[in-house]
C-alpha cells in the first residue's frame, strides 16, 4: 500500500442533533429528488406510449414488468458499493474505496451479461406464463431495444451507490432532471416519428430509454474524472484487473440486498395478481393507490440510503456516538415524513385518486369509492414501511444483508402473502383485507429489522 492509497480519516464531525439532521436532510433531500425524477421518466414514457393505444401500452407494462425484476437485482448488486465505500472513506481509506467501486463494476457488469440471453427470449417467457400472444411479440420488441440499457443504468448505480457513499448526490439529482427532458424529447421524436426522426412507435421507447441513460452514465463518468476531489480516488483505474476479493465482498453483501428487494416487489405483485381475480375496477382502483403509496415510499427509500451511508461512515470514523445518533436521527425524520403522508392519504383521498382519472368516464366514480377505503389503509402501512425499508437500511451501513434477507422473506411470504389471502378471500374483506395482509407482513419486517439494529448497537458488534 502506498501512502497515496490513504489519507487521515474523517475529521471528528460535530456530533450535536442539529448537526445530524442537518448533514441527513442535505444528503436525503437530493436522493429524494432524485427517486422522484427518475418516476417522472417512467410517468411520461407511459403517458406516451398511452397515447398510441390500450395494445401498446399493456404490451409496455409487461415488457417494462420484466426489464424491471432483472434491474432489481442489478440495483441490489450495486448497492452493496453504498456501505463498503462509505465506510472506507470514513476510515480515509482510499484504496478500499477504489477497490470496492471497481469491482462493483465487474459484479453489475457480469450480471448484466449473464440477463441478456433471458431478455433475448421475452416472448418465449411471457408465453410461458400465459400471455397474449400479441402482446408478447410486441413486448419482445421493446425488450430486445431497451435490453441494451442494462449496462449504462447498473454504471450509474453504482456511481450513485460512489457518490452517495461520499454525500456528493446533488450532481446525481441534476442529472437525473436533465434526463427527464431528455427522455421525453427522444420519446417524442422516435415514438411518433417527429423531427425527421422515422416512426418507431413502441421500439421508439426503447431507443429513447438506452439513450437517455447513456447520456446519463456518460455525464457521471465525466464528472467523476475531472472533479478534483474525485481524482484522486482513481476508481477507473486499471478497470480491467480483477480484485476477487473484493469482488466476493461486493457480491456478498449485494445477493442478498437483491432478494430482500425482489421479496418486497414479489409481495406487492402477488397482492396484484390477487385484485385481479376480484374484478376490472378492485384492479384499477388497487393501481392507482399502489402508485401513490409508491411515490410516497420514495421518501423512506432515500433515507433508507441515508442510513447506510451516514452510519457507515461513523463506523469507518469508529465514532460511536456518531453511529448511534445517525441512525436516530434518519429514523426520527423517516418516520416524520411517514405521518405526514398518511395524513395527506386519510384527509385528501379523493383528489389524489381523482388525478389519475377522466370523471366523465363512468367507472371513475367506482374506482374512487373503491380506492379511498385502500388508501386508509395505506395510511396504516406507511409508518411500517418506513420502519422496514430503514431498518434495513441501517444494517446494511452494519454490512449486515444475509439475516435481513432472511427476515424479508419470512416476513412477505410467511406473512404477508398469505395474511393477503386469508384477509381478502377466506374472511371475505376483498381488497381491504388484501391490503391489510401487506400491511402485516410489512410490520412484521418493521419490528425484526428495527429488533436487529438495536441489539447490534447495543451489543457493540461493531467492535469499536
Amino acid at each position: 500500500m502506498t501512502s497515496s492509497d490513504t489519507t487521515p480519516p474523517a475529521s471528528a464531525q460535530s456530533n450535536s442533533w442539529s448537526a445530524h439532521f442537518s448533514a441527513t436532510l442535505a444528503l436525503g433531500l437530493p436522493l429524494i429528488g432524485t427517486q422522484m425524477a427518475q418516476m417522472g421518466i417512467n410517468f411520461i414514457d407511459t403517458v406516451m406510449l398511452g397515447w398510441l393505444g390500450a395494445e401498446t401500452l399493456a404490451a409496455s407494462v409487461l415488457a417494462t414488468t420484466l426489464f424491471f425484476i432483472v434491474l432489481v437485482v442489478g440495483f441490489g448488486l450495486a448497492n452493496a458499493v453504498m456501505p463498503l465505500a462509505a465506510q472506507a472513506s470514513g476510515e480515509g481509506d482510499i484504496r478500499s474505496l477504489r477497490r470496492s467501486v471497481r469491482m462493483g463494476f465487474w459484479v453489475v457488469m457480469i450480471y448484466g451479461a449473464l440477463m441478456m440471453p433471458i431478455l433475448w427470449n421475452t416472448e418465449t417467457i411471457l408465453l410461458a406464463i400465459g400471455q397474449k400472444p400479441e402482446l408478447a411479440s410486441m413486448a419482445q420488441e421493446y425488450v430486445r431495444v431497451a435490453q441494451w440499457a442494462i449496462f449504462p443504468v447498473l454504471t450509474v448505480s453504482v456511481l450513485r451507490s460512489y457518490l452517495s457513499a461520499l454525500e456528493r448526490m446533488q450532481i446525481v439529482l441534476w442529472i437525473t432532471l436533465v434526463a427527464v427532458g431528455v427522455n421525453a424529447f427522444l420519446n417524442y421524436m422516435f415514438i411518433f416519428g417527429n423531427f425527421g426522426a422515422p416512426r418507431l412507435e413502441l421500439a421508439g421507447a426503447a431507443v429513447a430509454t438506452v439513450c437517455t441513460n447513456t447520456l446519463s452514465a456518460i455525464a457521471l463518468v465525466i464528472y467523476c474524472l475531472r472533479v478534483p476531489e474525485l481524482r484522486e480516488h482513481d476508481i477507473f483505474s486499471r478497470l480491467w484487473r480483477p480484485d476477487w476479493v473484493a469482488f466476493r465482498e461486493v457480491f456478498r453483501l449485494g445477493l442478498p440486498i437483491s432478494l430482500t428487494i425482489l421479496a418486497e416487489v414479489g409481495l406487492f405483485a402477488a397482492a396484484s395478481l390477487m385484485m385481479g381475480w376480484l374484478g376490472v375496477i378492485e384492479l384499477a382502483s388497487h393501481g392507482i393507490a399502489l402508485q401513490i403509496a409508491s411515490i410516497s415510499f420514495m421518501i423512506p427509500l432515500s433515507f433508507s440510503q441515508v442510513g447506510t451511508v451516514r452510519f457507515a461512515r461513523a463506523v469507518g470514523r469508529k465514532d460511536t456516538e456518531g453511529m448511534d445518533r445517525a441512525g436516530k436521527t434518519v429514523l426520527v425524520l423517516g418516520v416524520g415524513f411517514a405521518v405526514l403522508a398518511a395524513l395527506i392519504f386519510i384527509l385528501f383521498p379523493v383528489p389524489l385518486i381523482s388525478m389519475y382519472l377522466d370523471k366523465s368516464n363512468p367507472d371513475a366514480r367506482l374506482i374512487i369509492n373503491y380506492g379511498t377505503p385502500l388508501l386508509a389503509v395505506a395510511a396504516a402501512f406507511q409508518l411500517v414501511d418506513t420502519l422496514q425499508a430503514i431498518g434495513a437500511g441501517l444494517l446494511r451501513g452494519m454490512k449486515d444483508t444475509q439475516v435481513p434477507m432472511y427476515i424479508a422473506i419470512f416476513s412477505y411470504w410467511a406473512i404477508g402473502v398469505p395474511a393477503a389471502y386469508y384477509f381478502g378471500f377466506v374472511m371475505d374483506f376483498g381488497g381491504q383485507g388484501i391490503w391489510s395482509g401487506l400491511a402485516l407482513g410489512l410490520a412484521v419486517a418493521a419490528v425484526l429489522m428495527n429488533w436487529r439494529y438495536f441489539k447490534r448497537e447495543k451489543l457493540g458488534l461493531m467492535k469499536l
